[in-house]
């Protein structure tokens, strides 16, 4: 029987993991933390760890995705946090036409990873930042192209996107200027949302924003509220996550030079390994819920109205799921990980994040000659909840041209 915690020192220690100190490797917290699955916090909310009790809570039609003060103003939520039916209407829609454009994105993502890269192909020692010059331009192209976002717009529009991310983070530790600063950049998203939508009304399209101003559901297209929060989701969702995950599966490789070297040989490899990075140092470290019952969990109730976060990197990490936890293991059986959460809420753009990440380091391992960190860690960004690297210097011999002379 491990020890349990306490509600206050659960508190500090999560305050803790918090800290900016703590960003480049929280996981020691983590694992204090996950001696209690689920525990009461000292200002009444709710923590939890384990593996298994995520995932039942994720799939709990008990839970609500809404957490919100019920005490704001009501506003216009996007689909990641409604509920069901609400929840359902807007995702399907999603889904009618943003699946079928990403089908089939293999070959363009691969171009686009390849011209990336050529902008800095020498056959002398040189360094990469794999976060600005890879990690972060791929995803932002490919999600402003799927919806229809000029390209003349993306630097702008990225911008926006990552000072926006910080608002995900719990207030308590966003200083009254970040606040401030977030509304103004919620204000100007809103406002440039508008124009891009106003600009598809005249000019119509065959991209994602079209389809969603088209749709022919029962219940007709989205307002107009519901297109602008739902672009605006799908334009920070769909590639913020994704340059953490590149970052991170590109420091795994470098950690470890021996699935360097066999993902070099085999590219096969990159699916088990992107796998293992979400399941080891997720793109996303955690998600809240509230209550709308009484539930009963791993020997506890958690009250009806209760706000519970649920922090799917401990969860990841939990020795009672997985064998030797804190090792980077590819080859792991059975990698039943949390890194795109679960249940009806489970990321609806896993299988292109999937896609980008993969390609992007298959191609990286296949062209980077002697890849070494230049420093380990790596600066981190102030996001506690999308937790990456801010740059991820890395010096090489050469950077090769493509061997298939694309």
């Amino acid at each position: 029987m491990t020890p349990a915690i306490q509600q206050h020192s659960a508190s500090e220690l999560f305050a803790h993991a918090l800290r900016f100190e703590n960003r480049a490797d929280p996981y020691p917290v983590y694992e204090q933390l996950l001696r209690q699955p689920v525990v009461r916090m000292a200002d009444g909310s709710w923590l939890a760890t384990g593996h298994r009790e995520i995932g039942l809570l994720l799939r709990d039609p008990r839970i609500s995705a809404d957490r919100l003060n019920p005490q704001l103003q009501p506003v216009r939520k996007s689909l990641l946090m409604e509920d069901p039916p609400r929840h359902d209407q807007l995702r399907q829609a999603v889904a009618r036409h943003f699946v079928p454009r990403i089908m089939g994105m293999r070959d363009h993502i691969d171009a686009l990873v390849t011209g990336l890269l050529d902008a800095h192909t020498t056959e002398r020692p040189g360094q990469l930042d794999v976060v600005g010059d890879l990690a972060y331009p791929l995803p932002v192209t490919v999600i402003c192209e799927l919806l229809g976002v000029p390209r003349e717009d993306e630097r702008l529009f990225g911008a926006l996107a990552r000072r926006l991310t910080r608002g995900l983070d719990p207030v308590d530790t966003q200083s009254e200027k970040e606040i401030r600063e977030l509304q103004e950049t919620r204000a100007e998203l809103a406002e440039y949302l508008e124009g891009l939508i106003a600009r598809h009304r005249a000019d119509g399209g065959g991209d994602l924003l079209a389809g969603l101003m088209n749709d022919q559901a029962p219940d007709g297209p989205m307002d107009a509220i519901d297109l602008r929060v739902t672009l605006g989701l799908l334009l920070i969702a769909g590639h913020e996550t994704t340059v953490n995950l590149i970052a991170n599966g590109t420091l795994a490789l470098l950690r470890h030079p021996d699935l360097l070297t066999r993902l070099r040989n085999d590219p096969g490899l990159a699916t088990p390994l992107v796998e293992e990075v979400l399941r080891h140092d997720p793109p996303v470290q955690m998600s809240g819920r509230s209550t709308l019952a009484d539930i009963d969990i791993a020997g506890t109730t958690v009250p009806k109205g209760s706000r519970i976060r649920l922090l799917l990197a401990a969860g990841n990490r939990d020795p009672r799921r997985f064998a030797d936890p804190s090792r980077f293991l590819p080859d792991r059986a059975d990698n039943a990980h949390l890194g795109f959460g679960g249940g009806i809420h489970y990321c609806i753009g896993a299988t292109l994040a999937r896609a980008e990440a993969q390609i992007a380091l298959t191609v990286l391992a296949r062209r980077l000659v002697s890849p070494r960190l230049v420093a380990d860690p790596p600066p981190y960004r102030e996001n506690a909840i999308l937790r990456g690297p801010e740059q991820l210097p890395v010096a090489f011999e050469r950077l090769l041209p493509d061997p298939r002379g694309k």
